[in-house]
């Protein structure tokens, strides 16, 4: 069961869990707020605490607001596109064909029937996207199961609206955002890193801050460095 806190204009949504400590977040891109608690946790606690970190909150949601976003693409000639960090420009030929997408070191060429509409053109887009994350992903996995001594039974990718990646870590399953192909590839090594050390611990508490200490050291300017970027126009 999930329950609201409100402070103001603040809505927090309450969930309690088989957790150690209060976990308290602002998620990207408009700034919702959520709060983990321990299963035993009174909401007037969860309340107390949530108001202790009212600073913070509203901290993080003006760094959100003032966060630059991508217009929506239209998918049309000439029109800038992201792919592993570099810039390109879109080429699109209109053929009696079957939809596919060239890349070369300018521009992405998108070959569509004529009178395609920007949706179908973005599905395309979107489609080819995943073939290069299966590319890419697999052999990241590999490499960080062997140094974190775990197993990554299933991975996923799915457009997310507030998160880069998620893990269950019951199952060993994670999931990849599909936008971090726009992302420069160290950067999707990090998420990937990120919920990985989450099969050993769930949580984001000290155990898993020295997790990545220990493995990923860079974590935090790849951390701030995604969170920097552009987030992606919510049109879907």
């Amino acid at each position: 069961m999930i329950e609201t806190i409100e402070l103001g204009d603040i809505h927090i949504a309450v969930t309690r869990k088989a957790v150690r400590n209060v976990h308290l977040s602002v998620h990207p891109p408009e700034g919702r707020v959520t709060l983990v608690a321990p299963d035993n946790t009174r909401l007037e606690v969860a309340r107390a605490y949530a108001i202790s970190k009212l600073g913070w909150i509203r901290s993080q949601q003006s760094k959100l607001q003032l966060q630059d976003r991508e217009t929506p693409r239209k998918f049309i000639k000439r029109e800038s596109h992201y792919l592993w960090g570099r810039r390109y420009l879109l080429n699109v030929e209109e053929k009696e064909a079957r939809p596919n997408i060239k890349l070369d070191h300018k521009r992405i060429t998108l070959r569509v029937r004529p009178d395609s509409s920007p949706e179908k053109r973005a599905q395309v887009m979107h489609e080819w996207h995943k073939r290069l994350l299966h590319e890419a992903v697999p052999p990241l996995i590999l490499r960080w199961e062997s140094k974190l001594g775990v197993t990554v039974n299933r991975y996923y990718l799915q457009r997310m609206k507030t998160k880069w990646g998620s893990c269950n870590h019951r199952a060993g399953n994670i999931r990849i955002n599909t936008e971090l192909v726009k992302k420069p590839r160290d950067l999707l090594e990090y998420i990937i890193v990120h919920e990985m050390a989450h099969l050993i611990e769930p949580t984001h508490n000290e155990r898993f801050i020295s997790l990545l200490d220990q493995h990923y050291p860079v974590w935090r300017e790849a951390r701030d460095e995604l969170n920097a970027l552009p987030l992606a126009a919510e049109v879907w």
